[in-house]
């Protein structure tokens, strides 16, 4: 089945936009440039007049102020990759939805895991997939994740409410966190975005984490815990690679008849 027009359009500039953010000099596609002649797409010619009036060098002031429009384009483009971006887009996370495929969603899992599907709606992803060269080393790099047989077995359901709230201490940081977000002034609008993210896979997605704490309580308080009171499955490569350590994390996985998210924190040092 073909993308709509629309779609089609923002995701090639959103692959463009990558593209230059990554330092591949371009020229762009044909499909939004012929959009914005005709008059149409109000947010493909936004970023297209944007980009044009960005001087090209020095390079690394150009690259940066790409990295800008890209996230402000994300953003813009629907209320979703806005929640993404203001609660995950400043931590260690992997954020990423791909499609359902298997009666067994474990395989959907480790596909998502493994960067070899794509968005179903295009939005956006996070993570460090723009430039890692870890993945040389690791494929699925930062993760190691266990066969389909075994994946199950590392998770724990969780209720709706318990998601958000894990979600939500996504936004903190594993060590040193000053600012925890049960005792933050923002506290509600960061609930507000994580529950904006779990919305997307509906009132009957199915929740589920590595988090221990979830094994004997699927209401587990991840927010008076916090991410440093959290001890989880391993889902991380033990491999010491480009002079990093992966130790703490906490997963969350939301399944649904269409629809696989997975939404990873990572403590690395």
């Amino acid at each position: 089945m073909s993308l709509p027009a629309d779609r089609a359009v923002l995701d090639l500039l959103d692959a463009h936009l990558e593209a230059l953010w990554g330092g591949t000099d371009l020229p762009l596609p044909r499909g939004p440039v012929q959009l914005a002649a005709g008059g149409g797409g109000e947010l493909a010619r936004w970023v297209l007049a944007q980009l044009q009036n960005l001087p090209r060098e020095p390079n690394d002031v150009f690259l940066r102020q790409v990295g800008s429009l890209l996230a402000e384009f994300r953003s813009r483009r629907c209320p979703w990759n806005a929640a993404a971006l203001r609660l995950l887009d400043d931590t260690n996370v992997f954020v990423a939805t791909g499609p359902r495929r298997y009666e067994d969603w474990a395989h959907d899992v480790r596909a998502v895991l493994h960067r070899s599907v794509p968005d179903p709606r295009g939005w956006v992803r996070l993570g460090w997939d723009r430039t890692d060269s870890a993945r040389h080393t690791v494929p699925a790099y930062p993760f190691d994740p266990p066969d389909a047989s075994v994946l199950p077995s590392r998770l724990y359901p969780l209720t709706t409410e318990a998601a958000v709230a894990a979600l939500a201490v996504m936004a903190e940081e594993w060590q040193s966190e000053s600012a925890p977000v049960r005792s933050r002034p923002d506290r509600d609008t960061v609930l507000a975005d994580a529950r904006t993210l779990l919305g997307r896979y509906g009132p009957a997605a199915r929740c589920w984490t590595n988090a221990k704490t979830a094994a004997s309580d699927p209401a587990p308080d991840f927010l008076a815990a916090g991410l440093q009171g959290t001890e989880s499955h391993r889902f991380l490569t033990s491999e010491y690679v480009d002079g990093l350590d992966l130790f703490e994390e906490l997963g969350l996985i939301a399944v649904t008849d269409d629809e696989v998210g997975v939404f990873w924190s990572i403590g690395a040092y």
